[in-house]
């Protein structure tokens, strides 16, 4: 019996939703959608975008969301988590039970594209701060994967990524049908515009950010944390 639980923990606004299609599309995979995002907000009681439609339809008890999580499992099971759901109130003690993968992207990007859906905006929403606090508590031979890198060759980090877990590469993961998927959160609509219309991974392209305010406090706060994971990150 296959029983591979691998969560891949992502600030907003990167891959992680394209990631998401790309292993929902392998016949042994389940997914799911940021599982701890209804707890995240009946605690923090911040104003997202369908935030009571968010806490309605998902598991606000955090001990219920790791029991499922760490469950044995028959297959693959891909778990899509956003790190600034790792409020300091949260135990973490469960999260070494999983195969950990972080997924970081330059902090400068992650602020630009995140204040298109949401103003208000500090370092912890991008959570680049809690990625490094994990990478710490999980040791130094846990994955950190940057997006600009897996754009660059997604097949090549795939493959790498199956080995990692001890399953085998198959071509559907490079590409999926449009539209989307039951297993999509709630707020996809809000989100997922890119994602909903894509067939596969995108080219990389770099951008030219401008940032001030809020935004550029968050991303200068992020910057010492990405550099550091980026000096330690997969490099094919």
């Amino acid at each position: 019996m296959t029983d591979v639980r691998l969560a891949m923990w992502s600030g907003p606004r990167n891959i992680s939703t394209a990631l998401m299609r790309s292993w929902e599309n392998r016949p042994d995979t389940r997914v799911v959608d940021e599982p701890l995002y209804a707890y995240y907000l009946q605690q923090t009681g911040l104003n997202h975008p369908a935030r009571e439609e968010v806490v309605a339809a998902g598991e606000p008890d955090w001990q219920a969301v790791v029991a499922e999580l760490t469950a044995p499992q028959d297959g693959v099971y891909y778990q899509k988590h956003m790190t600034h759901h790792l409020i300091p109130q949260l135990p973490r003690e469960w999260i070494p039970q999983l195969t950990n993968v972080l997924l970081i992207r330059d902090p400068h990007e992650v602020a630009a594209s995140y204040v298109r859906s949401r103003t208000d905006i500090v370092a912890e929403d991008i959570g680049l701060v809690q990625q490094a606090e994990l990478f710490d508590q999980l040791g130094p031979a846990t994955p950190v994967i940057d997006a600009a890198d897996f754009l660059r060759d997604p097949e090549g980090y795939l493959r790498w990524l199956c080995a990692f877990v001890g399953i085998e590469f198959t071509d559907a993961m490079l590409h999926w049908p449009p539209g989307p998927r039951d297993s999509d959160g709630v707020w996809a609509p809000h989100w997922y515009d890119a994602v909903l219309a894509s067939t596969g991974f995108e080219p990389y392209r770099p951008r030219d950010v401008h940032l001030s305010g809020d935004a550029l406090v968050a991303a200068e706060r992020s910057r010492p944390h990405y550099e550091r994971l980026h000096g330690l990150r997969v490099v094919l």
